[in-house]
């Protein structure tokens, strides 16, 4: 399979970033370099701050603090970059018809969407069920759409939001993968998730974060068997980390 070329968005670079909620640190001094390559995963307990740095690094929120760059450049535009949360909103349309949109919106020409719709479908699995309603279709469905139409801007880099915590294990091995998938195509996924199981299937790069900061960063065979930190053993163990 041929593999995409370096994403002028990549590496993608958070220097000393940190969002505050009045006094309150949500993250704080986070400096991160996002690369091509294996999928990044964020794992750390609830309320760790993994959900606000993907949307910082996805720009919808601005840092209090340090700044972002895509490629080198600041305040580039999220054409380039998709993202899926953990509970996705469906057009009130046929799963083709979300597509459709999406690829509207993404400014693909209206006599390639058809294709580019039926290619799409047939990447997540669904082929054949583009007539469907959307918000008919069961969750896994409607999480393996969620992520066609982030496709269908032809992303450089994914952000996932913990998109399998809702989901069954038959759906969430589907998810995963697809996922995999995804990043054999040379497309950067980073995701958020709170499955240390899945984060061993899919990292190829794993952030621990804890209380808004990063505890460790290391690739996931020497994250698993040789963690750094004591936060990181407590956490692998499946200690509370308070």
């Amino acid at each position: 399979m041929t593999m995409r070329a370096p994403s002028s968005d990549l590496p993608l670079m958070l220097e000393e970033v940190s969002i505050l909620a009045g006094e309150h640190h949500i993250l704080r001094e986070i400096s991160l370099v996002l690369a091509a390559g294996a999928p990044t995963i964020l794992v750390g307990p609830n309320g760790s701050g993994k959900s606000t740095l993907i949307r910082a690094a996805m720009g919808l929120i601005a840092p209090t603090r340090g700044r972002v760059t895509f490629g080198g450049r600041e305040g580039v535009p999220p054409a380039r970059r998709a993202i899926v949360f953990q509970r996705p909103v469906m057009l009130r349309r046929s799963a083709a018809g979300n597509l459709h949109y999406a690829l509207g919106v993404a400014g693909v020409p209206r006599r390639a969407r058809k294709a580019r719709t039926d290619e799409l479908l047939a990447l997540v699995g669904l082929s054949g069920r583009g007539d469907r309603p959307a918000r008919k279709m069961s969750g896994g469905e409607q999480q393996r759409l969620a992520l066609a139409r982030a496709l269908a801007k032809d992303p450089d880099i994914l952000f996932l939001d913990e998109p399998t915590a809702s989901l069954d294990p038959a759906a969430t091995k589907a998810m995963e993968e697809i996922i995999s998938g995804i990043a054999a195509r040379g497309i950067k996924v980073v995701m958020a998730t709170h499955d240390l199981g899945e984060a061993r299937r899919l990292a190829g790069e794993i952030v621990l974060m804890h209380r808004g900061r990063i505890v460790e960063i290391a690739g996931a065979k020497t994250f698993f068997t040789q963690p750094k930190t004591e936060d990181a053993r407590r956490f692998i163990a499946g200690e509370l980390l308070v």
